[in-house]
């Protein structure tokens, strides 16, 4: 009867500290493109995604931001302040400034992760989606026209994406914010590159 009885407290225990790890949650990669590519409905179609996805996971009491830049807001600008932490409770960055060091940031391929904990495909996995939609330059603020302002699902557009891995082609291949312009705004052609339309996530609050 102890042994029984102890088993359900270490069982518990585990439950209760992963449940508060969740809780903690504070950055995530969206798990999937919300269905057209680019065309995310505005600033404010990404940013209901990424409140969905974390309600979905089971993240309740949080503001949450994609960052993404467009003509009206820079990504940089709209994510809070920090620090932020991903579902496994490690700490991606403790403020701005830090995330926006590519030296002192800790993110990468194994703290990048979904919403779910999960690890997000990268560069020698199949399929590749280390393409992560932002639309901005290494300074989080707004380079080109971010598909029209993430309204735009057309074969012609373009918007700067980085590498969650940290590795791969393009004019700065180990930035997480512009390694490269998109090859289009569709869902097909944002995978024709190594993308999938994913897209960062912060919790504001």
């Amino acid at each position: 009867m102890r042994r029984l009885i102890l088993m359900a407290v270490v069982c518990c225990t585990g439950l209760a500290t992963s449940a508060q790890a969740q809780d903690a949650m504070s950055f995530f990669i969206t798990s999937e493109n919300p269905g057209d590519g680019a065309n995310l409905g505005g600033l404010a179609g990404a940013d209901a995604h990424c409140a969905a996805l974390a309600d979905a996971a089971g993240v309740s009491g949080q503001t949450w931001a994609a960052y993404l830049s467009s003509s009206t807001e820079n990504a940089r600008d709209r994510i809070g302040t920090g620090p932020w932490v991903n579902a496994n409770g490690v700490v991606v960055a403790n403020s701005v400034d830090e995330l926006q060091d590519a030296a002192a940031n800790n993110l990468n391929k194994d703290t990048a992760l979904s919403e779910t904990g999960a690890v997000i495909n990268g560069r020698g996995d199949d399929p590749n989606r280390h393409d992560i939609l932002t639309g901005s330059n290494a300074d989080g603020v707004l380079e080109g026209n971010a598909c029209m302002d993430w309204t735009s699902n057309a074969s012609d557009g373009s918007a700067m994406v980085g590498h969650h891995d940290r590795t791969g082609g393009g004019d700065d291949p180990t930035s997480w914010i512009a390694a490269h312009p998109s090859r289009g705004c569709g869902l097909e052609d944002l995978r024709g590159t190594g993308g999938d339309g994913l897209f960062y996530c912060f919790a504001t609050n």
